[in-house]
């Protein structure tokens, strides 16, 4: 089979300007696809909450037990003394801190319940907490994919692509780190030109790893300069959001808490994430799993505001569980589900925004890769997440950014918000004098109420077919992964990069260029 036509590659690289700003008309290409507006989603209902409160108390209590008893390994040892001097039982030649309840919950207090990541596009601005809902592009996968060139490693092509069509489709709030990683540029200087494309190819609200201090102060200076703001009003507004990972079970270590450091100081936003897989990182109950996850999402979340009160953080779940025969990760499974709902109720009782995710263990964009991503999601929904990371493109349980899956995807999260929107009762909605036309027997086809509404009455899906059997057959059968790869390319054609000012745009490559020649960050090569 074919390669498909990229030619999109051939669009400036970030270094040059070029006109345009949406998706939308150019030339050689197809009018812009219809689409919702990009906007804020709200969660309309109340979550659902799966334990009572004595039993969520329980997992609260038993996960400050652990962190008084038992305590965290912290191997950074700046934190280790800024915990020291808030309180915690820090001790001369051990690595082991143990934290006092009252320590946690008097910092975990100064935790804001919403804040908002502002993008350099105002318009673009994301609120989390309460309930708002987010959706951020897939992050961290090694690998991607489509149908026409297989599976590869990461590259530069592939992650600004992925690039463009986060910022093509208006349900993808944030992008959500590298959604693929590009293999292809030096470690040393990966981020900096990672971060430049995500500040030029897109003009919403990107995440920044933490992986040494350079690479959080590099991220920082990259999303101010592309805001074009100073240092003092991005300490008040945060514009970059980065993922602490704790090293289950009970270790924080060296990269992480750097992160937490670099990104709290500046006013960035953090979300604390253990990765606790029952039966392997984490007791093999989905209760036990759940008090390891709590304690460590706890002391990282309590150790942010040590940095500094008041910076915006999240509460982060990831607890799933492990096929105990082979020891891989699975996802998308009813354990996920109840964890997902869980963790949302134990975020909730600290007043903190809520992330989780959108995964599944499938290896290829085909039923299992749609029913555990509709669990993962509903988890998502059901639990009041407010930042859903890896929303679109998750395969192989996050070993490989798909093409395909992530116009899957998209078609889930567009119907999804369509789900979330309120439901019409005005008296013309209710439509009693529609059906006193129509009458008994009668159909409602062609009636003046159904002709006034028919072009938006519903959601009109992007990769399902309601075509009858005999179209569809005649048409060549496409299966829904055929209709995805045609897809991703007819709107990738459609890709403008958004304006930026060009004196911005300067300074930003001025400051990527001097920091390249500086050898950008240090590595192990």
């Amino acid at each position: 089979m074919s390669g498909p036509d990229l030619s999109i590659e051939a669009s400036p690289e970030p270094g040059q300007a070029r006109r345009g700003g949406r998706a939308g008309k150019r030339r050689g290409a197809a009018s812009a696809f219809e689409q919702p507006p990009f906007r804020q989603l709200t969660i309309p209902f109340q979550p659902t909450e799966i334990v009572s409160a004595d039993e969520l108390e329980a997992i609260h209590l038993a996960s400050l037990r652990v962190l008084e008893e038992i305590g965290l390994e912290v191997l950074h040892d700046e934190a280790r003394a800024i915990m020291k001097r808030h309180g915690a039982d820090v001790r001369e030649g051990s690595l082991r801190v143990h934290f006092d309840r009252g320590l946690i919950m008097e910092m975990i207090a100064h935790c804001p319940s919403e804040f908002t990541l502002h993008a350099r596009n105002p318009a673009h601005n994301v609120r989390l907490g309460g309930n708002n809902l987010a959706f951020a592009l897939i992050g961290s996968a090694p690998n991607c994919s489509d149908i026409d060139r297989g599976r590869r490693p990461g590259n530069q092509q592939d992650f600004r692509n992925f690039i463009r069509l986060a910022q093509l489709h208006n349900i993808i709030h944030t992008t959500g780190g590298y959604p693929v990683e590009p293999i292809d540029i030096h470690p040393s200087i990966r981020h900096l030109e990672c971060l430049r494309d995500m500040a030029t190819l897109t003009d919403k609200v990107f995440h920044v790893y933490s992986l040494g201090r350079e690479r959080n102060v590099d991220g920082i200076e990259i999303a101010r300069i592309a805001r074009g703001v100073s240092r003092e009003q991005l300490l008040d507004e945060p514009s970059c959001l980065t993922i602490i990972n704790t090293n289950s079970p009970l270790k924080l270590d060296i990269p992480m808490l750097e992160g937490v450091i670099q990104m709290a100081s500046h006013g960035q936003a953090v979300i604390i994430t253990p990765f606790t897989l029952a039966g392997a990182m984490a007791p093999v109950t989905v209760a036990g799993a759940l008090v390891e996850q709590n304690a460590e999402a706890l002391a990282g979340i309590a150790f942010a505001q040590m940095v500094r009160k008041g910076a915006p953080v999240g509460y982060g779940g990831f607890t799933s569980n492990v096929d105990m025969r082979s020891g891989a990760p699975a996802f998308g499974t009813p354990e996920y589900m109840k964890a997902q709902l869980i963790g949302g109720q134990l975020a909730r009782r600290y007043g903190i925004p809520y992330r989780s995710s959108n995964t599944c263990a499938a290896n290829t964009v085909d039923a299992q890769a749609a029913y555990e991503s509709v669990f993962s999601l509903w988890g998502c929904i059901q639990s009041g997440t407010n930042f859903v990371k890896h929303a679109a493109g998750w395969l192989e349980g996050g070993l490989c950014c798909s093409y395909e899956k992530i116009m899957l995807d998209i078609d889930l999260l567009q119907m999804v918000a369509e789900f979330l929107q309120p439901l019409d009762f005005s008296e013309d909605a209710l439509a009693v004098e529609a059906i006193r036309e129509v009458g008994p027997g009668g159909h409602f086809f062609g009636s003046p109420h159904t002709q006034a509404r028919y072009k938006t009455a519903f959601y009109s899906p992007i990769i399902s077919d309601w075509r009858n059997y005999e179209t569809w057959s005649q048409a060549g059968s496409p299966t829904a992964i055929e209709r995805a790869n045609r897809l991703w390319k007819e709107r990738l054609a459609l890709y403008e990069e958004p304006p930026m000012d060009p004196a911005i745009r300067q300074e930003l490559n001025e400051f990527v260029e001097r920091r390249i020649r500086e050898g950008g960050a240090p590595t192990d090569f």
